[in-house]
């Protein structure tokens, strides 16, 4: 392996380490404004791990063909060191204005939704229960005034059936309650 590539194999894992501390950074941040349960964070670590893993060992491939060598834990080292030096404080600020101005956005489209969708459809509901409470109102009223009599005609009418036919008990109750029922909604009888 010629220096070139040594040094393009250090300068890309220290690239690779200050990405790491970044990506730390970021998680770290954002577990503890989500609040994860105690037990999933253990998972995640491990999560967090596995993807730097990759991450690395893939740049380590693309660049030297896998090899590893001493310069390369260097570079990472180094890379991760300046990272929590310097950087740190700048990716935990950006992290967290990040996570607010999504909380915002999200509040907004929320807002935007309800104004948008659920208060029409409330007033919609709203509307059409009046005008059912109304369209029901006017029926009953008609059916007070139209069929009233002619229930009271079909029952004098059919009376001296029903007392030949000499209903049995069950039958007879339920014909009477359907007709206290009849009397209750649409007259005195």
């Amino acid at each position: 392996m010629n220096l070139h590539t040594q040094w393009a194999t250090l300068l890309w894992m220290f690239a690779c380490g200050g990405i790491m501390g970044i990506a730390f950074d970021s998680y770290r941040v954002v577990s503890g404004q989500l609040r994860f349960p105690r037990w999933s964070v253990h998972i995640l670590d491990l999560c967090y791990w596995i993807a730097a893993s990759l991450f690395v060992f893939r740049t380590l491939y693309h660049v030297n063909q896998g090899e590893l060598r001493f310069y390369v834990f260097l570079g990472l080292f180094i890379g991760v060191w300046i990272h929590f030096l310097f950087l740190s404080f700048i990716t935990e600020r950006f992290v967290v204005n990040l996570i607010k101005v999504v909380q915002k956005i999200y509040r907004i489209t929320i807002r935007i939704l309800e104004l948008a969708v659920l208060t029409p459809l409330k007033w919609l509901l709203k509307t059409l229960r009046v005008l059912l409470g109304f369209l029901w109102i006017v029926l009953f009223f008609m059916g007070r005034v139209t069929l009233s009599p002619i229930w009271k005609l079909l029952t004098w009418v059919t009376r001296p059936i029903w007392k030949r036919l000499k209903l049995p008990d069950r039958l007879r109750s339920v014909w009477d309650s359907l007709a206290g029922l009849w009397k209750r909604w649409f007259g005195k009888e």
